[in-house]
């Protein structure tokens, strides 16, 4: 009985799930050429241009931009990046954090600056993304690989 309270009580921080995969039908129905065409846009806009830094950015900004609609961009970032558009993005804003954290020219900023300057809209998406990804807590990062001279 012991056990089991324990495995329970020793669940991962900030609530992290496992993903889940979906079967949606329109994914398998866009065209590779236009699927092709879609992502070297989206590659450009959200990486290229920065649009990861946008706390307000979403899929539908994006579907706006391009021209096209949220389940062709759902279906291209679903099958060519291997994710879903808010973890295409919080991937570019972890990366840039995760380079900001260990930067000597950000070490007087705080974390939390960090986030909202990589486009996170408040501490607890930006320690829950950056514990996803990173598997550590900022602060934690940021002590590890900050070299003291």
């Amino acid at each position: 009985m012991k056990a089991t309270i324990m495995a329970e009580s020793t669940s991962t921080p900030y609530n992290i799930r496992e993903k889940q995969e979906k079967n949606a039908a329109y994914r398998s129905l866009i065209r590779a050429e236009l699927a092709d065409e879609l992502y070297d846009k989206i590659l450009n806009i959200i990486i290229v241009g920065k649009r990861y830094r946008d706390k307000d950015f979403s899929a539908k900004d994006l579907a706006v931009e391009l021209g096209t609609n949220t389940r062709y961009i759902s279906a291209v970032i679903n099958s060519r990046f291997n994710t879903n558009f808010s973890c295409l993005v919080n991937e570019y804003r972890i990366k840039e954090a995760q380079h900001r954290l260990t930067d000597k020219r950000f070490q007087e900023m705080t974390i939390e600056e960090i986030g909202k300057i990589v486009g996170f809209a408040n501490r607890q998406s930006f320690y829950a993304s950056f514990y996803r990804v990173v598997g550590e807590t900022p602060n934690n990062y940021r002590r590890k690989h900050t070299i003291v001279k």
